[in-house]
């Protein structure tokens, strides 16, 4: 598992998504750290692929997610371990 595989996932679809998030939060658990909760799927497309459909709109947040996952992910990777 590798924070630049993370950058690479697709993001076309919801099974995309939702194994973005999957893959960001173990990438974090192993790291020892907690994300935000992801945005939610959309609940209310029509299946006409309006401009500007609620899809786009949640495309859009998931990608904001993952950028600042990997913000986070980074950081915690450059942190010198911590003797106890």
């Amino acid at each position: 598992m590798s924070i630049a595989s993370l950058a690479r996932m697709p993001l076309i679809d919801a099974p995309s998504a939702q194994a973005m998030f999957a893959y960001a939060q173990r990438l974090a658990i192993e790291q020892g750290l907690a994300l935000r909760a992801p945005p939610p799927e959309p609940t209310t497309c029509c299946g006409r692929g309006c401009h500007g459909c609620v899809w786009e709109g949640f495309f859009a947040a998931a990608t904001f997610w993952r950028e600042d996952a990997l913000a986070a992910l980074v950081r915690a990777s450059l942190k010198p371990a911590t003797m106890a």
